[in-house]
Order: C-alpha cells, then sequence, then structure tokens
C-alpha cells in the first residue's frame, strides 16, 4: 500500500472513531489533530563499477527496494578504464555518492583516512570477511574502509582439446615453457592467446602484476616504501622486464591480429566461441569463461616467471564497495544496510552469474563455480600468505600512474614504445606523484 495513502486512511479512520465515541465520557478532540507526516524516502546513489554484471546489479537493487520500501536506489555505472578514473573527480570536490565501488589501494586507503568514507566495521559483512582480505581493507589509520568483491587473482584459463590437439601434455611452468606451448598452438592452427589490448586495466591486473611479483619484487623488498616516496629504480633489467614479456608475445604473433582493438568482452567471447586457445582473465571471469561452447576448459597460474625460478602468485582482492562519510547519517545506515543485502540475500543474484570466489569465511556450500578453479586459488593463497605476497600490484601504483601505465602497457604491445623506455616513464611517473604528494 502506498504510504501517503496510508496516512489519509489513518487519519480518516481517527476522526470516524472520534464521532463515534463523541457521547461517551469525555470528549477528545482528534480531528484537530493532524496526521503525522510519512518520512521522506531514502534516495541513495550508487557509481559502481561493474563492467560485467551491470544487469545482476540492477536485479540487486530492484530486489532490495521491493523489501524495503522506504528506501530508492539510483544506480550509476563507472566507464573508462578504471575506477580511481571515475572517483578522482567526485573525491576532489567532496561530492562522493553513497556507495561507491572502490579499489584497496594507497589512493582509496588517504581518501578513508581524510574522512571520505566511512568505516564498514559495523557491518555484517565485514565481520565475514576473510582476514587476509581484511587487512588489505584497513587504512594506515586503522579505518575499516570497504567490502572486497571477491578473492581475486588473474589466472589463463585455456582449451584443454586444442592444447591435445597441439601435444601439450601439460600446463607450462616458466615463461620458456609458456612461449614454447603457445608456439605449438600456433603451429597447430590455433591463435595462442588473447589479450585486451583496449581494456589496459586487464594488462594491468594480470601481466603487470604478475610482472611486477615474479621480476621486482624478488630485488626490492621495500617496494611499497619506495613507491610512496618516488624512489622505486625501474631503469633496470627488472624494470624493463615488466614490460619485455609483452613485446615477446607481439613479436611472435602470438595473439589475435586486432588485439589493439579488443576488449574485454571481447576477449570473454574470443575465448568462449573457441577462437583462441587461452586467455589472461581474473577470476572474476569465470562464470563465462569456465563455460564456453563445448569445450572442456582448464586453469593454470600464470607462469611470468624466468626459467629455473619458483612462480610467486598474486593474490589480492577484486573490486569492492565503499560508503561515503559525507552522506547523512539515515543514508549512511541505508547504504550499510544495502551492503550487507548484497553479500547476503542478494549474493547469489550476481555471484551465480560471475562464479568468483566469495570473500568470507563462511561460504554457502551451494555457492555457484567450479571446484577445481577453486581449488586451486586455496592453494595459491596458502603460498602468498606464507610469502607474504600483497594483492594485485597493480592496484598500488599511485592514481595517475595508473592512467601512466595504461598508455604504456600499450604503447608497448602495439610496437610503439620500447620495454626500457616504457620502464624509465613509469619510473619518472612513481617519482613525480611522490614529489606532488610532499608539497
Amino acid at each position: 500500500m502506498n504510504r501517503g495513502r496510508r496516512g489519509v486512511l489513518t487519519a480518516g479512520m481517527a476522526v470516524a472513531a472520534a464521532a463515534l465515541l463523541g457521547g461517551c465520557g469525555k470528549r477528545e478532540d482528534a480531528a484537530g489533530q493532524p496526521p503525522a507526516a510519512a518520512a521522506e524516502p531514502i534516495v541513495l546513489t550508487a557509481l559502481v563499477w561493474a563492467p560485467d554484471w551491470a544487469e545482476e546489479m540492477h536485479r540487486v537493487a530492484d530486489t532490495f527496494m521491493r523489501e524495503h520500501p522506504d528506501v530508492r536506489i539510483n544506480l550509476q555505472f563507472m566507464i573508462g578504464n578504471s575506477v580511481e578514473e571515475n572517483l578522482k573527480p567526485k573525491a576532489a570536490t567532496d561530492s562522493l555518492p553513497d556507495i561507491i565501488s572502490v579499489n584497496p589501494n594507497p589512493y582509496t586507503q588517504a581518501l578513508a583516512d581524510q574522512g571520505l568514507l566511512a568505516d564498514m566495521g559495523d557491518t555484517a559483512a565485514w565481520d565475514n570477511t576473510l582476514e587476509i582480505l581484511q587487512r588489505e581493507w584497513t587504512s594506515p589509520g586503522r579505518r575499516r574502509f570497504g567490502i572486497p568483491g571477491g578473492l581475486a587473482t588473474t589466472l589463463i584459463y585455456y582449451n584443454r582439446d586444442m592444447f591435445e590437439r597441439a601435444g601439450i601434455q601439460k600446463p607450462p611452468a616458466d615463461f620458456d615453457e609458456f612461449i614454447a606451448a603457445a608456439g605449438a598452438l600456433k603451429k597447430a592452427g590455433f591463435t595462442p592467446l588473447t589479450l585486451s589490448g583496449a581494456f589496459p586495466n586487464m594488462l594491468g591486473n594480470g601481466p603487470f602484476s604478475y610482472g611486477f611479483a615474479n621480476g621486482v619484487v624478488p630485488h626490492v623488498p621495500d617496494w611499497r616504501a619506495r613507491i610512496a616516496d618516488g624512489t622505486l629504480a625501474l631503469n633496470n633489467a627488472q624494470g624493463a622486464g615488466l614490460f619485455t614479456k609483452l613485446k615477446v608475445l607481439a613479436d611472435k604473433k602470438l595473439l589475435p591480429s586486432d588485439c589493439m582493438r579488443t576488449g574485454y568482452d571481447d576477449t570473454l567471447r574470443q575465448f568462449t566461441e573457441g577462437r583462441v586457445a587461452m586467455t589472461f582473465q581474473g577470476t572474476w571471469a569465470a562464470g563465462t569463461l569456465m563455460h564456453g561452447r563445448d569445450m572442456r576448459v582448464g586453469v593454470f597460474p600464470p607462469p611470468w616467471n624466468d626459467k629455473g625460478h619458483a612462480l610467486t602468485p598474486v593474490i589480492g582482492s577484486e573490486t569492492g564497495f565503499a560508503v561515503a562519510q559525507r552522506s547523512s547519517e539515515r543514508n549512511r545506515k541505508a547504504a550499510k544496510q544495502f551492503i550487507d543485502f548484497l553479500y547476503g540475500p542478494g549474493m547469489p543474484i550476481w555471484q551465480s552469474k560471475r562464479q568468483n570466489i566469495p570473500p568470507f569465511k563462511k561460504v554457502s556450500e551451494d555457492m555457484a563455480g567450479d571446484r577445481v578453479l577453486f581449488s586451486l586459488v586455496e592453494r595459491m593463497e596458502h603460498a602468498a600468505l606464507e610469502s607474504g605476497a600483497p594483492g594485485l600490484y597493480y592496484s598500488y601504483l599511485p592514481a595517475n600512474t595508473i592512467e601512466v601505465l595504461h598508455g604504456l602497457l600499450q604503447a608497448v604491445l602495439s610496437g610503439r614504445k620500447s620495454p626500457e623506455d616504457a620502464a624509465r616513464a613509469l619510473q619518472a611517473s612513481i617519482r613525480d606523484q611522490a614529489r606532488a604528494g610532499s608539497k
């Protein structure tokens, strides 16, 4: 029933009751009392990063609003290549929407410690979040600033039938073996690998993050501090190595000819339609990639390690959700209520499509997803815990440097810039951002 109409009916019943009771005992002037005004509905604006699940987010919001008729959710979706480029103009004017997608990186941590993001520690979703992820989502000032979308890594998804027809007996264990396997696939008539050249976010989450973990971190254990103070040296073999493997893939023509025009969704279609043998994608895309048309699909950790060196896995967090502190207390409470719904009753709506790995300590047995993939990532998680490795390294760069990196990755992949030049430019951007931050 409409809230306004209910108020009118209630008032009318009160008037009628007063008239009937007028001759009995003390008369009360009920008709003289104005009806209580219905509370204004709460309107929440949500700015969401959901490149492959916008429809499911709409369904979650619609379901929540049916169960909470006093709340309206205005959904808006981020565009471009990163979450941060959508947040920066709004954060600069303290006009962040009530609910926002965020990453657990220094930029978002700074927003939290500046008081722009609410503490999420009083939500049920936070209580159930894995401790390894809670650490990522706690700022230096101890503010628990968001809830992760899932436990995340990037993997190589591969077509088992194509591997068998190319004579590949087992997944490659280092980059030399990976190139050899790709060569065998090409010789067998297959396009070995697809990358999203037109969506450099995935080049950062995939090849760059694994390159950083296996090529830079072993030589620079204090890399976080060096990024923060601008002294990370990349004008060397390790820095160039971040980009060299991309150049090798391009030079050996192991990618589709239209790679630089290939977006995020394009890579998913190329793989699921059987047009390529492998794709370098996130666990968040498992729902699409593990169920290709008439395909047997396998996964293995990206072997971005050099021969003779053990692979360092990259385990972290998916983009998650935060609540703006500038919102009214009433809006913040409703926004947190929606977040708990998103990760509670509403979770099957979106997780069943994405089949990503839930970020929680307790997970329902009927949670959708491939158990082999889940088991692989669990082993990688244990290895990451033992080594103390953090999440997707790409997200630890300054927000402006992330945008610079996007262009550098594309320039190397297209042959417009050498790995050495790209490494020097990345080093300069990190240095410049540290100087700008210290002023």
